[in-house]
């Protein structure tokens, strides 16, 4: 498990180095989790206590019970509750079994193209609010003959279990910025019912992770259609989180400072955008991680 901050793989990008945060988080992150989870010492204590003793008796799943790090990733969204706890690592697992199709032996070398095509990438800077953000271009970047949504989803999921692992985004949550800058008529057509409902389903039920806001921006009128497949499967909370921006970087803003953004979105952010091939290459690096992950969960 990737807990010892010697052994944290980075990749080097000019000045900056790229790698996951697995140390404790900061102060004012901290407080977050006091504040808006409950946390205290003996609170986490006693819920992981807790927690290992009601999954002991799901017999049929395996899970790393003496990992406390595991046990906190999942008590952080669930505010220290432990049954709600081991309700999200049973929707967690029992998602995973449901769409074994995609999640089966699912591992950052075996999705290489997703990340080579550039149309995922998660900002190296995390927003005013210590929050992961990751960008989805699925306008003119998205070649359709290329990849296929699946493996967008893939990539997304990637993305997400690595953001799992760090205590910082356990805490403070991740947002999503959805760009349809040049979405087209036949890319639309590759959305599905099915499709829509797995995204949701994940969303509200099966992520182990705060997913504070998604931001829909440079939708063209075409991405109606799209959004009309995902409306039926959406309950309040989550439809009060999707925040529709179109082209007004003010409205984005409201949201995002300026000051977390690339210069495309309005912002002043001065790293450089991190590409796919190069978040491809951390997370190779976690390749033992992403294998121990898929290690767990229901016996087949």
């Amino acid at each position: 498990m990737l807990t010892d901050m010697e052994d944290m793989p980075s990749v080097k990008l000019g000045d900056y180095i790229l790698q996951f945060e697995m140390g404790p988080p900061p102060p004012e992150i901290q407080e977050v989790a006091t504040k808006e989870l409950r946390e205290t010492p003996e609170r986490q204590k006693k819920a992981v206590e807790e927690l290992r003793e009601l999954l002991k008796k799901e017999t049929d799943l395996k899970c790393p019970l003496d990992n406390e790090a595991w046990l906190i990733r999942f008590l952080r969204p669930c505010k220290y509750y432990p049954e709600s706890a081991v309700k999200l690592v049973k929707e967690y697992y029992s998602f995973k079994v449901k769409h074994a199709n995609v999640y089966d032996g699912l591992t950052p070398v075996r999705e290489k193209n997703i990340f080579e095509q550039n149309i995922l990438t998660v900002l190296p800077n995390r927003d005013q609010h210590g929050r992961r953000i990751l960008i989805i271009e699925l306008g003119k970047k998205w070649k359709t003959n290329k990849v296929s949504l699946d493996e967008v989803y893939k990539g997304s999921v990637l993305y997400l279990e690595a953001a799992m692992l760090e205590p910082t985004t356990q805490i403070a949550g991740a947002i999503v910025i959805f760009d349809m800058d040049g979405l087209t008529l036949q890319q639309t057509w590759q959305f599905t019912p099915p499709f829509a409902k797995r995204i949701v389903d994940l969303l509200q039920d099966a992520v182990p992770l705060r997913i504070k806001n998604i931001h829909i921006i440079n939708q063209p009128y075409v991405f109606n259609m799209v959004f009309a497949l995902f409306k039926p499967f959406l309950r309040q909370k989550l439809k009060d989180r999707i925040i529709f921006h179109g082209t007004d970087r003010k409205s984005l803003h409201k949201y995002l400072s300026p000051k977390c953004l690339p210069e495309c979105y309005g912002g002043t952010l001065s790293i450089p955008r991190v590409t796919g091939p190069q978040w491809l290459e951390l997370l190779v690096k976690c390749e033992k991680e992403f294998e121990a992950i898929n290690s767990y969960g229901y016996k087949k």
